[in-house]
């Protein structure tokens, strides 16, 4: 029962402080310097992991297919499913998982620290909204950087799948180009963009949001010292990855069915 209310109770808190953030967001201009500074330490500063781990994410994927595809002839077909798979699903899920242990724990820790040390008390004191100063930031900030880390993530594991399709795989270049692109070319789609990246932008944009909210009220609520720091820093991570798997089934299968 106390597990149970205790899930109702984040859950909670996390909802009010999403709609706190959100009814603070005419202050971005305001706070905008605050914002280009987050946006740089918890999203720029990230790019060389999202980089790297989408490099062999593409390869891997790649690879794995290209070897099932050679058995019936069709690894032609492994830049189109590089590309879907990268855009999609991959890409998007890769990045939101890297900031929620990186940025994410970051997040928590230091506004855990600020709890545990009383300087959000101090705050209150002197009548400072602590949302538009510690949680419109972080939001804001990684809702802008997810879906730009998850296009540099696309782009770069598309050329890892085609460095394996082209060493290990014989396939041309420019046969696994041409596929991948055709792949991502617009039919229709909304903005003049193809279906696989705009809902694979719109995931990364939700998920940023999902990551920054639950690491903000997790270090908010942070209480008890070092221990309760720890104890946030782990739960913000926890969570943010398991919300971020929910919301990605819940997207696509919202998605699909339009």
């Amino acid at each position: 029962m106390s597990i149970a209310a205790n899930f109702l109770r984040g859950l909670g808190y996390r909802v009010e402080l999403l709609i706190a953030t959100l009814l603070r967001l005419g202050s971005i201009v305001e706070r905008r310097v605050l914002i280009a500074n987050q946006m740089v330490s918890l999203g720029l500063h990230m790019t060389h992991v999202v980089l790297f781990v989408g490099l062999f994410m593409g390869m891997i994927v790649s690879l794995q297919t290209g070897i099932e595809l050679a058995r019936i002839g069709q690894q032609d077909q492994i830049g189109l499913i590089v590309a879907i798979s990268m855009a999609r699903e991959m890409g998007p899920f890769i990045t939101a998982t890297i900031l929620a242990a990186t940025s994410g724990s970051s997040i928590a820790a230091e506004l855990g620290t600020m709890s545990v040390s009383d300087e959000l008390a101090a705050l209150e004191v002197m009548s400072i909204d602590k949302f538009k100063l510690l949680v419109l930031p972080r939001v804001v900030s990684l809702a802008v950087m997810c879906p730009l880390l998850t296009i540099l993530c696309d782009t770069i594991g598309i050329v890892g799948g085609g460095l394996v399709a082209s060493t290990q795989l014989n396939v041309g270049w420019q046969l696994y180009s041409e596929t991948a692109i055709d792949a991502l070319r617009p039919v229709n789609g909304w903005f003049s963009l193809p279906f696989d990246i705009y809902s694979g932008l719109l995931k990364s944009f939700i998920f940023g949001i999902i990551i920054s909210v639950i690491s903000c009220s997790e270090g908010l609520r942070a209480r008890g010292g070092a221990l309760g720091v720890g104890m946030a820093t782990r739960s913000a991570v926890r969570d943010s990855i398991i919300y971020v798997i929910i919301a990605n089934y819940m997207i696509s299968q919202m998605l699909y069915e339009l």
